[in-house]
């Protein structure tokens, strides 16, 4: 399947704030013919860009294979948010693999923060602090309170500060949430300038990269000693390894990562810069996500336009009025914003797991695939390529930690994933309706 999207033409970039705001790199041509590569890397989104320049800054010779336009799938598109830990916190881990290995998983976290940040200090993107946990229900508050206690104690980070409703609500003027803590760790920046600059690196370090080089079929080695044959419509890659980075486009390239890797589709839209109503929306300079199952998420970017994402689907088809789906959440969380005018709307596709856990796996020999970084992936997804990097060096240990976290298939295999997500979403948006 080739998978171009419904608002996506081929070989351009969706019409997203982020693409208008960019300085774009000239095109890197498609794959012509037979080649031959130390590596071949699929999938120029975060996790693909990062292994392929790890890669190249070791020595390899590595080559990445985009379907699209580098960074044009979810690394492109996404809420830019720069997020602390894994996508479960340690509370949710420690009891599935105990707080050793969840204190594994923060400080890998932790890494991939750093990580990130130095990739957009090369690149020349800024990286803003201070991401907001804004919640519902004050259950949710207590919790919060308790789990910055926690972190403090024995995970050693402090970045962490609660705030009552009337607290929060000095920093984040809307009824609907009852309070509120802000990370000073995580962070917020533009998510295309991140991967174009990733790509910048990558191309200086020495990785050749083909764009527009959809790889549809894989013959994967059979040994370890054996030869991998990526198959592209215009041309063939011959390799010793490869690295599947293509997360919520991977399609069906491994049915092993595809039964536990599920695409699902989130939608943003941006404001014409606010002027003075930046203060009726946020007050400080930071970004925010709530606790609904479907979650919403927003910041205020350098040019003061609101940048809002809601609002979910799991088909392969966006719909016809993303500004429509979008605009209801950004009504409830501040309803004198509920007919401000979009200048953009887009959708972008990155994948979950059933447990919202990334799934690292060898799907055959001289093979690593990491994906399903579940809407937590700006700095996970980075780090995972330098790890499958590293692996292929023979450095496997951050891979093989991640690779032991537990995977489950989705219940009704690859044909049934989709309508039991389905109807799992609806009850949850239920929930989220009756304030559950």
């Amino acid at each position: 399947m080739d998978l171009l999207f419904s608002n996506d033409r081929r070989g351009e970039y969706p019409p997203s704030l982020y693409a208008d705001q960019v300085e774009m790199l000239p095109p890197f041509a498609p794959l012509r013919g037979e080649a031959r590569a130390d590596i071949c890397v699929v999938g120029a989104g975060y996790t693909g860009l990062s292994a392929a320049l790890h890669l190249a800054e070791a020595g390899f010779d590595v080559m990445l294979l985009e379907a699209h336009r580098v960074g044009f799938g979810a690394s492109g598109r996404n809420g830019g948010q720069l997020g602390s830990g894994q996508r479960l916190g340690p509370d949710e881990l420690e009891p599935v693999v105990g707080r050793e290995m969840a204190r594994r998983l923060w400080d890998m976290a932790e890494d991939a923060k750093r990580l990130t940040r130095d990739l957009a200090a090369r690149s020349g993107v800024s990286v803003r602090d201070g991401v907001a946990h804004a919640f519902r229900k004050p259950a949710e508050l207590d919790e919060a309170r308790h789990h910055s206690d926690h972190l403090a104690t024995y995970y050693g980070y402090d970045q962490l500060e609660t705030f009552s409703a009337e607290a929060f609500r000095e920093i984040l003027p809307s009824p609907a949430y009852c309070g509120g803590e802000i990370d000073s760790g995580a962070g917020h920046l533009n998510p295309l300038a991140l991967a174009l600059g990733m790509a910048r690196l990558a191309r200086d370090a020495g990785a050749i990269i083909h764009e527009m080089s959809h790889v549809h079929r894989i013959d994967f080695a059979t040994s370890a000693n054996g030869k991998t044959i990526l198959r592209t419509g215009s041309g063939a890659v011959q390799c010793d390894h490869v690295i599947l980075a293509g997360n919520g486009y991977l399609g069906g390239l491994s049915d092993k990562i595809a039964a536990r890797v599920m695409p699902i589709n989130n939608f943003i839209a941006a404001t014409a810069p606010l002027g003075p109503r930046k203060a009726d929306v946020l007050r400080r300079d930071i970004a925010v996500h709530d606790t609904k199952f479907v979650v919403n998420y927003w910041r205020v970017d350098e040019d003061d336009r609101l940048i809002f994402g809601g609002g979910e689907n799991v088909s392969y088809r966006f719909p016809k009025d993303i500004a429509a789906k979008v605009r209801k959440p950004l009504a409830e969380i501040y309803p004198a914003l509920a007919d401000i005018p979009f200048t953009h709307a887009w959708g972008g596709t990155l994948a979950i797991t059933m447990n919202r856990l990334p799934c690292f796996a060898r799907p055959a020999p001289n093979a690593l695939s990491a994906s399903g970084f579940s809407g937590h992936g700006v700095a996970l997804a980075t780090l995972a390529g330098r790890q499958m990097a590293q692996a292929v060096a023979g450095q496997a240990e951050g891979f093989d930690t991640m690779a032991t976290l537990p995977t489950p298939r989705f219940p009704g295999g690859q044909m049934l994933r989709w309508p039991l997500l389905v109807a799992g979403m609806s009850w949850f948006a239920l929930r989220d309706r009756l304030g559950i």
